[in-house]
């Protein structure tokens, strides 16, 4: 299937930054239709959740709305699903920045970084991720170890699940960058603002990993 008969949803639960990820599949050819509520998730191929904000400001947002109930369903049959920052986040249990519970998706929690006083927080800036523990994932294709991209957070994931593939950086110590896990890729950095690297990750997205994991 062609990238431009794709219809992407991109979740929005009122401090996302949703412009420049719209603007990002928007250019690669992709149809986007922002999503508030669970409405309209029928007519989506894939489901993108980028992030910012509060953990908890996020939570509540997505359970006011039912989306909470409704993203776990996506992911949980297999849809494809990309999420970003916050949005890789949320997927886990709970986190040190609030009280609300993640979705639960995937064993953890996430925690603040804890550094030495000359590292400041947050952590911003361009820094490298390791793709070793991912290797056949369509995901990869075009990337490689040490390859530069853009984060902006002071909390980081802590998985609990050895099995789950994860990208890993470091900022004063090893911390996950992100996640693959069939269908489900999320990363703490913004593809977005991670000029041709991470627009690579979305094409990669669009052309391989919702072409594999849509019916």
């Amino acid at each position: 299937m062609a990238i431009d008969c794709h219809t992407v949803g991109v979740v929005d639960y009122g401090t996302g930054n949703l412009r420049s990820v719209v603007k990002a599949f928007e250019c690669l050819g992709a149809r986007v239709r922002v999503l508030q509520t669970p409405e309209g998730l029928e007519e989506i191929d894939a489901l993108v959740f980028p992030g910012q904000g509060t953990f908890d400001q996020c939570m509540a947002a997505l359970n006011q709305t039912g989306l909470a109930s409704s993203i776990k369903e996506w992911v949980s049959s297999g849809k494809p699903f990309l999420g970003v920052c916050l949005g890789l986040q949320v997927l886990f249990e709970k986190s040190e920045e609030g009280e609300l519970p993640g979705l639960a998706l995937f064993p953890g929690y996430v925690q603040k970084f804890s550094l030495d006083r000359k590292l400041k927080i947050p952590h911003m800036g361009w820094n490298s991720v390791q793709w070793e523990k991912v290797r056949q994932h369509p995901i990869r294709i075009g990337l490689e170890d040490g390859d530069q991209f853009y984060f902006v957070h002071s909390y980081h994931v802590v998985s609990k699940d050895i099995t789950l593939c994860s990208l890993t950086s470091s900022y004063g110590y090893p911390f996950i960058s992100g996640i693959v896990h069939g269908n489900c890729v999320a990363t703490q950095f913004h593809p977005e603002k991670s000029q041709a690297k991470g627009l690579q990750i979305y094409r990669n997205f669009l052309e391989k990993v919702v072409a594999k994991f849509t019916p």
